[in-house]
């Protein structure tokens, strides 16, 4: 299957960030309580991710979310099997948005070792990757994270990562690999230099039409990921909020001119359920614009 053109495109030099909207089971509750929905206001499961639903259904068709600043767009699984408008997500965030796809296909994190968390095993990752390509979605996103500069774990993470990316570009997609630094690690600075060592030899090992993203910690050392995003194998680098505020996450963001946003949290900021649509609009809007400024600095 070839990519799409005018997607690929897009997200090699097009002007924005990437919106993650792709809070899972684990992270749910607390993305709802910051958007002010308790666990009073809802009963089990279906009804959870039925308001996380609503909210993200909000956010992609508030005034502001538009390819003009927004250039894509990460889903969880319940999402991109959902409708907004009666219309499948993916096919709308396209079609009407102007807005690229994907997905994240990481079933979480192993227990840590080494100083750092795997992937869970994927089991059904074939048959994710077929349906998400028949539901329109242009690349994959998975999570690992490095809590600590030790080697050996940084390689492991890498290796996997770099596994899977071989599968998600066999079936036609293009993979994000994101092998997150904690933000309040110790050796910070020192994992990213192993980290970015690491992701350059296993770049450097693929096959010319194995293309993929990066979604990398705001770094240490401002640039440090200069040299990969120039990689004619990486399709573009973008950074993760973290944790970092959105002010925090966007000076730092402003100091790498070669990485764009890819925020969950930090774009979300300050919104809540009961706003008006015109509050809502406004603030959201505000945080795609200060978003968007970083990410083009």
């Amino acid at each position: 299957m070839a990519l799409n053109a005018a997607q690929k495109a897009q997200m090699e030099s097009g002007k924005g960030f990437i919106a993650a909207l792709d809070q899972s089971g684990g992270s749910t509750p607390k993305a709802l309580s910051l958007y002010g929905v308790e666990p009073s206001d809802y009963n089990g499961d279906a009804e959870m991710f039925q308001a996380m639903h609503d909210m993200r259904a909000r956010i992609i068709l508030a005034d502001g979310f538009t390819s003009e600043k927004v250039i894509g767009a990460i889903l969880f699984e319940r999402t991109m099997d959902g409708e907004i408008n009666g219309k499948p997500v993916a096919q709308l965030l396209w079609e009407d948005r102007g807005v690229v796809p994907f997905l994240k296909i990481d079933k979480g994190l192993e227990d840590e070792a080494n100083g750092v968390q795997l992937l869970k095993p994927m089991p059904d990752l074939a048959d994710l990757l077929s349906r998400a390509g028949k539901a329109g979605i242009f690349g994959t996103k998975e999570r690992s994270v490095i809590h600590s500069a030790d080697e050996a774990g940084i390689e492991a993470v890498v290796a996997q990562q770099m596994e899977v990316a071989r599968q998600v570009c066999a079936a036609g997609l293009v993979p994000i690999i994101e092998p997150e630094v904690n933000i309040h690690s110790e050796t910070k600075a020192e994992a990213e230099e192993m980290l970015e060592k690491a992701l350059m030899r296993h770049v450097a090992a693929l096959a010319a039409d194995q293309i993929v993203m990066l979604k990398l910690t705001l770094p240490e050392r401002p640039g440090i990921y200069d040299a990969l995003a120039d990689h004619p194998n990486v399709l573009r680098v973008v950074a993760l909020s973290g944790g970092y505020s959105t002010d925090d996450a966007c000076a730092r963001l402003g100091q790498n001119s070669k990485m764009i946003a890819s925020f969950s949290r930090a774009l979300t900021e300050g919104l809540n359920v009961k706003m008006t649509d015109e509050g809502f609009n406004a603030a959201l809007g505000a945080n795609i614009g200060k978003i968007f400024d970083a990410s083009v600095a």
